[in-house]
């Protein structure tokens, strides 16, 4: 194989495309530990607003929306790591990482009322997994990742283990399903063991202040553009050319919808977010339905299966985005102009705001479970308005209550829906006819995309071999070992994209290795045999 072509970060111009926390990283590893000018770094985003799946937005009146939070946790090296350099949202002398390290001492997840049935909650003392299922759960993570190809969990599980707590926990807090990838969920249990025992109680995850929009993406974007870093968008890519031979991958031009081309010198990079959770989303109203969209709305989509086309080596997005059916979930989220709610939760759960995380009603048909974040969730909302966000996997099945499916249902009816699986809906009829609450529902056809059963090479190499100016990043390129469905898999790919393509002298942050920790397997062992 020919040598790999060095590339001069000086004269470097590099293009991301798409502007998630993927790219936000790699232009700050570029400009940081690459050397490349900011002003040389262009992010090419589709839409009006920055940051993919870490989003926040709205305001008191017309209510606020967040499609979906990314629980953390501080074993989550790489992304602690790019953001302990980044200003923080409101103190530029506190680091981003530093103002949630902070936050989270003083609000310490710890759910009291994590699984309810019949708006009471169940005894959470035990995962209540039959002697085999124990077996079959801990044979998974010594299992070799290659020999599980595509098969789905249910694959590998007996019917009665998808009753257990310990799978309501599960399929909650990561919202893996019956059919998911049977390899995915091996990762999360040998990347995540360590947070195994502390499951019942959500113990050991981490949350940013705010959402993710501006605790995040508002610094990150704040710091790239003081260093020069140029955000373009309403700039669509539709497709990339390459010069391919049987040794080298070299990308040559770049087009956009708009009809413009970029060429790409001998120097310039090309880093590409192939797939999207978000695409596509659609938000309904308090009083219309959302509605489902799908690839020919997704531009994400359709420009990895141009790419894919063109070289085995760029993945196959078919197993990913193809089955909308089994990927799509709904998602809401309430404004409250009272705490009438907030204050019933507080007491019923013993939680205080901020501390409870995922409260899953193991009896609705929709499989919903909601959350309720420190207040306030978002800078711009008032000390009397209260928020929170809420979520179903099981969209297709009518309500216990309401006798229509998730899908088709108005803001308005999930929270009839919610109020009357808590048996609070007397309680909330006054609020709700005083006009005191709004309700967005989101559609979203590819959140459970990433989980969808796939082989090894459908998910391209972030480098794939022979790639002398581009990479792959975010969820849909392949990070050995971390798990999809993290920020810290997306800051790993810019991570693994920049210091590849790059001469930085840097390495690669390694992944928490906790699987080989006696005293966590001890733990993990005696919690899934309680």
């Amino acid at each position: 194989m020919s040598a790999k072509p060095k590339i001069d970060p000086a004269l470097s111009h590099v293009y991301l495309v798409g502007s998630g926390i993927a790219s936000l990283a790699s232009a700050v590893y570029l400009e940081r530990d690459a050397g490349v000018p900011g002003k040389n770094i262009h992010i090419l985003e589709k839409d009006a607003i920055l940051g993919g799946a870490l989003d926040g937005a709205g305001d008191p009146e017309k209510g606020f929306v967040v499609r979906g939070g990314r629980m953390h946790e501080m074993h989550y090296t790489c992304y602690w790591d790019l953001l302990s350099a980044i200003p923080s949202f409101e103190d530029p002398n506190v680091s981003v990482r530093d103002e949630s390290f902070d936050f989270n001492k003083r609000f310490v997840s710890n759910a009291q009322a994590r699984l309810l049935r019949e708006g009471k909650k169940l005894d959470v003392s035990s995962f209540g997994l039959s002697k085999r299922q124990q077996m079959k759960l801990l044979e998974l993570t010594f299992v070799p990742e290659k020999v599980l190809g595509d098969r789905r969990i249910e694959d590998w599980f007996d019917h009665d283990f998808f009753t257990t707590n310990f799978w309501f926990f599960w399929t909650s807090m990561f919202a893996f399903q019956k059919w998911s990838s049977l390899a995915e969920m091996r990762r999360y249990m040998k990347r995540f063991i360590h947070l195994v025992a502390g499951l019942p109680r959500l113990g050991g995850v981490m949350r940013t202040k705010y959402n993710q929009y501006h605790s995040v993406v508002v610094p990150l974007v704040r710091y790239l553009e003081a260093r020069g870093v140029r955000f373009h968008t309403g700039k669509e890519v539709v497709d990339i050319g390459f010069d391919l031979s049987a040794d080298r991958k070299r990308a040559t031009l770049i087009h956009l919808k708009d009809g413009s081309e970029i060429v790409l010198g001998k120097d310039d990079c090309v880093l590409v977010t192939n797939g999207s959770l978000t695409e596509s989303t659609d938000n309904g109203t308090w009083s219309q339905p959302a509605k489902l969209k799908g690839l020919a709305e997704s531009g994400s989509w359709q420009l990895w299966k141009r790419l894919a086309a063109k070289d085995a080596a760029f993945g196959d997005p078919d197993p990913f985005c193809d089955r909308i059916d089994l990927q799509r979930w709904w998602s809401f989220t309430a404004t409250l102009k009272d705490a009438t709610f907030h204050d019933y939760m507080e007491n019923f759960s013993g939680n205080v705001d901020g501390t409870g995380g995922l409260v899953t009603l193991t009896d609705s048909n929709w499989l919903m479970s909601f959350v309720i974040a420190r207040q306030p969730h978002f800078p711009n909302q008032p000390p009397d308005v209260k928020i929170f966000w809420g979520y179903g996997l099981h969209s297709d099945r009518k309500g216990n209550f309401v006798p229509k499916t998730m899908a088709e249902c108005t803001g308005k009816e999930m929270l009839e829906e919610l109020w009357h699986h808590l048996r609070i809906q007397d309680r909330m009829q006054p609020v709700m006819d005083a006009g005191k609450v709004n309700c967005i529902p989101v559609a979203m056809p590819y959140v459970d995309s990433l989980f969808m059963p796939r082989k090894l090479g459908d998910r391209p190499k972030v480098l794939p071999e022979g790639a002398e100016n581009f990479a792959f990043l975010g969820q849909f390129a392949e990070a050995p070992i971390d798990c999809v469905f993290t920020v810290e898999y997306s800051v790993r790919t810019a991570q693994m994209a920049v210091y590849g393509l790059y001469e930085t002298g840097k390495e690669v942050l390694p992944v928490y290795d906790s699987i080989h920790q006696p005293e966590v397997l001890i733990a993990a062992a005696k919690a899934i045999s309680s």
